[in-house]
């Protein structure tokens, strides 16, 4: 699998999130506490 992705700052306390490998598709914009509780998410108990 080969699922990568690309953050940069934008400022304001936002972020973009891309697909490293179709660049051509928009960025994702999300807030900085979105962003946050996102990865936050990907460290916790896993549900099932």
């Amino acid at each position: 699998m080969n699922n990568c992705v690309e953050t940069a700052p934008l400022g304001d306390h936002r972020l973009a999130v891309r697909d490293s490998k179709d660049t051509d598709l928009p960025p994702l914009r999300f807030s900085a506490a979105a962003w946050t509780c996102f990865v936050a998410g990907l460290h916790g108990p896993r549900i099932s």
